[in-house]
């Protein structure tokens, strides 16, 4: 498991992952072959060193508090930029 949590993980693919959990189109547990399926073999080391063994609900929370938290430092972000 990675020391940086979820920030190597492209926002996109949070995105694509939080689509597919909503939409059961992967079951959770999330699994190898249940990420490659959903075409997020690439990242599928560091989701499931993060998120292995948790249910949709849990799968759910836990990329919604990381896509919060993009969001939260991009607007803090473009405030700098803006002053």
């Amino acid at each position: 498991m990675s020391d940086l949590g979820l920030v190597t993980i492209a926002t996109e693919d949070l995105r694509k992952l939080l689509r597919a959990v909503f939409k059961g189109q992967v079951e959770c547990p999330l699994t190898p072959a249940g990420l490659a399926a959903i075409g997020l073999q690439d990242p599928s080391e560091t989701l499931l060193g993060h998120m292995r063994g948790l249910d949709d609900k849990a799968v759910h929370a836990v990329v919604v508090a990381a896509l919060a938290e993009r969001t939260a430092t991009d607007e803090q972000r473009m405030r700098r930029v803006l002053r």
